[in-house]
């Protein structure tokens, strides 16, 4: 096996000039950990259809940017990873791809994390995530889905083990995601099936809960069917009951007017 040389990080992003800076600053942040110093990084924003200024941010910031227009995370990342792979012009034995999202926060050991998890044999990394920034109204909610999140999964002796699979916390030693076909072009559910083709493909996954990522709360997901989808169907019932107060409290003004 290889040892890597470089680790690429991998953006997905459709209209996303607000939260970006956010998202590359965490990832400036973690690769400043001093078991970096001698691996090569480059980072690149797929940017996906924007028509905002998402792709003036990342280069701002020194990023890659890989436009495309596919409204697909499944096809952003796959020309996210296709770009940092032609730009290193490494063995793909020596690179590792770390995917986040362009509306989460990596920790600052994030990227040490996956590079000594690399070292270690494991040709795949698969974390959590925590969500962030929810409306205050929506705190319960959202607290009740964090302690369900958490306890999915759990073993008796094996903290770490959970069943979650996020494109915002993940990443691969760039071989084995060649080997398994790379992300293929799904409009969601593309980080699960990478994973179960490496899974297939008899390669080491680690499941691991340690160092999740912060994702926003956002009630409007730029991917249907993605964990921000999700966060807003929970939501759902208590929008529905404020929506139908202030139309009940609208109605009692205007009949006692």
């Amino acid at each position: 096996m290889t040892g890597l040389a470089a680790m690429a990080v991998v953006i997905p992003a459709h209209n996303e000039q607000e939260l970006l800076p956010a998202a590359l600053a965490a990832v400036d942040r973690a690769a400043l950990h001093p078991a970096l110093t001698s691996t090569r990084l480059v980072v690149v924003v797929a940017a996906d259809a924007c028509t905002d200024g998402t792709q003036s941010v990342a280069r701002g910031a020194g990023a890659l940017v890989a436009p495309l227009d596919a409204r697909s995370p499944g096809r952003a990342r796959a020309a996210g990873a296709a770009l940092a792979l032609r730009t290193l012009g490494l063995d793909p034995g020596a690179v590792w791809i770390a995917s986040t999202d362009a509306d989460s926060e990596v920790p600052p050991l994030w990227l040490a994390h996956q590079l000594a998890r690399a070292g270690q044999g494991w040709d795949a990394v698969v974390g959590t995530v925590r969500p962030h920034g929810w409306p205050p109204a929506l705190g319960d909610v959202i607290r009740s889905h964090i302690r369900e999140y958490e306890a999915a999964g759990r073993h008796p002796g094996l903290p770490d083990i959970h069943p979650h699979v996020h494109g915002a916390n993940l990443g691969v030693r760039a071989d084995a995601y060649l080997r398994c076909g790379g992300y293929p072009a799904l409009a969601t559910g593309e980080d699960h099936a990478l994973v179960a083709a490496l899974r297939t493909g008899g390669h080491r996954v680690l499941c691991t809960r340690r160092l999740p990522v912060l994702t926003s709360a956002r009630l409007t997901a730029r991917a249907r069917g993605g964990y921000g989808d999700h966060l807003g169907r929970l939501a759902d019932p208590v929008r529905q009951f404020g929506r139908d107060a202030g139309g009940a409290e609208g109605a009692a003004r205007a009949r006692t007017a």
